[in-house]
């Protein structure tokens, strides 16, 4: 009876169960007490000759004095592993949830290169500026970079399609995918946010905005210094090389004189809100006037926040 009920429930769920209509098909077990094995046939109630040209399907069900196996089609088995070994739909949106996706912004030398460090350092995650991958194609003299190059040197915007070409091929990288990323210094303009926008995958989930005055940020600008060996950035005033050899062979980047970088600041005030415009429910402000620790305070505690209320909405702890 076991053996019965068993059978029973399972051509129940594989849709082989009495039915009415010439379709449906009616189930005879039929269990032999004098065999080690039983048998059971399903058998089509339309007559003789629909039953020769549209064959039944059979299966065979196998019992002991101990136990009872039933045998279930391998592509079942080989279905049901798969499901069981894939993520959810729900969890694979739960982990995607779980990957911040920062933005930050500012003039030139308000300090985000600074601050992206720690962020990245305390957060994990993956900084990516688009003024290195602007300057890694102007280096390499790629025909790209030489576009850029005319641009900036006027003060002028680099075309959309440039940067959000470099940008978004940046964060579909696996590590950013993975780890979430911190965008920095874009998008500059909101032609370039509407692109990201319309791409729905790169949307962030905090907009900073670094805010510094213009007689701080052209002392910053002009004395800035690089040095091509190491890769090291000082300031003749605030950081100054530690040695003369080092001091001999720093250059200052094209674009770093007090013209160029008014028309910079120029080209930035006017395109900075309507920037903000598309983002101004996720934007907070942050003084940049003050020193580094203290900006970062001002962040971290944005942070914070930011994931206590994710933390929230999710139900469980982020980090």
């Amino acid at each position: 009876m076991v053996a019965a009920a068993a059978a029973s429930a399972w051509m129940m769920m594989m849709g082989l169960g009495s039915g009415s209509g010439s379709g449906s098909l009616s189930l005879s077990l039929s269990l032999s007490p004098s065999s080690s094995s039983s048998s059971y046939i399903a058998n089509n109630n339309n007559d003789k000759n629909k039953r020769n040209h549209n064959k039944p399907s059979s299966a065979t069900l196998s019992s002991s004095s101990s136990s009872f196996s039933m045998l279930m089609p391998m592509p079942l088995i080989a279905r049901a592993a798969q499901q069981q070994q894939q993520p959810s739909v729900k969890e694979e949106e739960e982990e995607e949830e779980e990957r911040l996706h920062i933005m930050i912004s500012g003039p030139p030398a308000s300090g985000k290169g600074t601050q992206c460090q720690l962020i990245s350092h305390k957060y994990g995650l993956v900084h990516v500026s688009a003024g290195d991958l602007l300057r890694t194609e102007i280096s390499t003299a790629s025909p790209n970079g030489k576009l850029a190059k005319q641009f900036m040197e006027k003060g002028e915007l680099v075309p959309d399609d440039i940067v959000v070409s470099m940008v978004t091929r940046r964060l579909s990288q696996p590590d950013s995918l993975l780890h979430g990323w911190l965008l920095d210094g874009f998008p500059r303009s909101l032609s370039q946010a509407t692109s990201l926008h319309r791409s729905g995958h790169f949307l962030p989930h905090l907009f900073i905005l670094l805010d510094v005055s213009e007689d701080i940020l052209v002392d910053r600008v002009v004395g800035r210094r690089l040095d091509p060996l190491t890769g090291n950035i000082y300031h003749l005033k605030y950081s100054p090389p530690e040695s003369d050899e080092i001091a001999a062979r720093l250059t200052q980047r094209f674009d770093d004189t007090e013209e160029k970088v008014k028309l910079r600041l120029n080209t930035h005030r006017q395109n900075v809100e309507s920037v903000l415009s598309m983002y101004k429910d996720i934007t907070v402000k942050i003084n940049g006037n003050v020193s580094k620790e203290e900006v970062f305070n001002q962040i971290d505690s944005a942070l914070t926040n930011l994931l206590e209320q994710r933390k929230v909405a999710l139900g469980k702890t982020i980090f």
